[in-house]
């Protein structure tokens, strides 16, 4: 059984507020939200609070900080928060709709990629974002061509 956010928050040494609740069981069953999106689902929400743009990014800010979500941000794209830390995993991006998808790492143990140099640093994470189209939009139809112009004459 998953642990309560309660749990979750007391565990990492923060107060449990309404607010960072709201926010964690917004990810819940919604990994790489955006902030938009959360704030959406949180607006939509049973009881729902307020919660100021800035009061959901200083949020979001504290529950990064202490590793409760993980910020991924691929490029092109907004922030995206996700419950699942800890684990070193990595993303699969589609340039069609933007779905983001977790991949596991094949080594299982952080990092699971070793540079070929370190330059001195005691490496601990390594991050992979694969692109391409999902399944879904190679299925869609390709857009119909323009009309050509025709000459002047």
């Amino acid at each position: 059984m998953a642990p309560s956010v309660d749990d979750l928050l007391r565990g990492k040494g923060l107060r449990s507020t309404a607010q960072r609740r709201a926010v964690l069981e917004a990810l819940r069953g919604h990994p790489h939200s955006t902030a938009s999106e959360l704030e959406a689902r949180i607006a939509a929400g049973p009881g729902a609070g307020a919660l100021s743009r800035q009061g959901l990014y200083n949020v979001l800010e504290d529950l990064d900080g202490v590793h409760l979500v993980r910020r991924i941000e691929p490029a092109g794209s907004p922030a995206r928060y996700e419950l699942r830390v800890g684990d070193n995993h990595h993303h699969l991006v589609c340039r069609g709709c933007g779905r983001v998808e977790d991949v596991d790492c094949a080594v299982g143990a952080a990092p699971c990629l070793d540079p070929l140099e370190d330059k001195g640093f005691a490496i601990d994470e390594a991050e992979i974002t694969w692109w391409g189209v999902c399944v879904d939009c190679r299925r869609k139809p390709a857009a119909e061509p323009a009309p050509a112009e025709s000459p002047v004459g």
